[in-house]
């Protein structure tokens, strides 16, 4: 079974996707992502990989015969795909140097485009999981790209806020809201030329960077070479500054957000970013999304940002004196 089926309380299409149950054990001494495996080329960088289980494709089947008058189904369409950062098993993000990095940004950047051109699809997300705590069970690295046939509820409201801002003061909320972290300092992390991390003011994990774009640009399209270079700069230091704060591979789940495609335009309102949601709040206790978060979506962050953004600096100047 894979469908979308209509949730009327919040007006959001659900992913309904049991054949994915059926996924297969890796065996612990065998690698689908690891040269050799016959599943992947011999010799690569960064490389796409069709997702074996998909929840979305480009051909899903009908959907069961479960639908009525009130039930609301439709076909799982869009795209999911894998992409694996390196051929190296256990050589993570922050590890990989920069011009590797800028590789696996213009592989993005092309899967984007590639996504995009398919008019049935609205929404291009690119993303992350990291560690066990987050759920991986495939421990190569890799990142994920789901291509939408709708536009996820959460990307609708950050839009609809954008826009709203707009009309009131003809002005892109994300770039005033950057504005507002690099003239308080408190919160700013690390910064480059075209890019800045911060531990926003608003944050909901006591570690939730988000990696801004300085210039108001809505996709990975649309960098210069100079900006992607800097991108893959600050991705690293980025992921380098979580797995420096415990001295361990820090979980995370790193998202991506850009622009809708085959929709409305966004150019005036709707800016780059990427958000970081760290589920740890010390070295050794988790911050799970409980009753309040997951049933009200009135999240609670234990610490303050201010006091976090320290611990965060500190440990940004410890990676960086380590990779030197």
């Amino acid at each position: 079974m894979a469908e979308l089926r209509w949730h009327p309380l919040i007006k959001d299409w659900v992913m309904i996707a049991s054949h994915r149950q059926n996924r297969p054990q890796m065996p612990k001494d065998w690698c689908p992502f690891c040269p050799g495996s016959g599943k992947v080329p011999e010799n690569y960088t960064v490389h796409k990989y069709d997702n074996d289980f998909p929840a979305l494709s480009q051909n899903p089947p009908e959907p069961d015969d479960v639908a009525n008058k009130f039930f609301k189904v439709k076909e799982a369409y869009g795209k999911c795909e894998v992409i694996l950062y390196s051929p190296e098993h256990t050589v993570t993000l922050p590890e990989l140097p920069v011009d590797h990095i800028e590789k696996l940004v213009d592989l993005w950047t092309e899967r984007f485009e590639a996504i995009s051109a398919d008019e049935k699809i609205k929404y291009v997300f690119i993303f992350e999981n990291r560690g066990d705590v987050v759920g991986v069970t495939m421990p190569h690295p890799h990142g994920q790209i789901y291509g939408y046939s709708v536009i996820p509820k959460k990307i609708e409201l950050e839009m609809d806020s954008c826009r709203e801002y707009f009309d009131e003061n003809k002005k892109c909320l994300i770039c005033d809201m950057l504005k507002e972290e690099a003239e308080c300092e408190a919160r700013v992390i690390i910064e480059n030329e075209y890019f800045m991390t911060v531990l926003p003011f608003f944050t909901e994990y006591p570690y939730g960077m988000y990696i801004i774009s300085k210039n108001h640009k809505q996709n990975l399209t649309q960098f210069t070479a100079e900006e992607k270079r800097a991108l893959a700069e600050i991705l690293k230091d980025t992921t380098g500054t979580f797995d420096s704060l415990f001295d361990t591979k820090f979980p995370y789940m790193m998202c991506m957000y850009q622009n809708p495609v085959n929709s409305e335009d966004t150019s005036d309102f709707y800016h780059f970013h990427i958000a970081f949601y760290p589920p740890m709040r010390s070295a050794d206790k988790v911050k799970f999304n409980a009753s309040s978060e997951t049933g009200a979506w009135a999240h609670c962050n234990p610490t303050a940002p201010e006091e976090k953004a320290v611990e965060l600096r500190a440990a940004y100047e410890k990676f960086k004196k380590g990779s030197k």
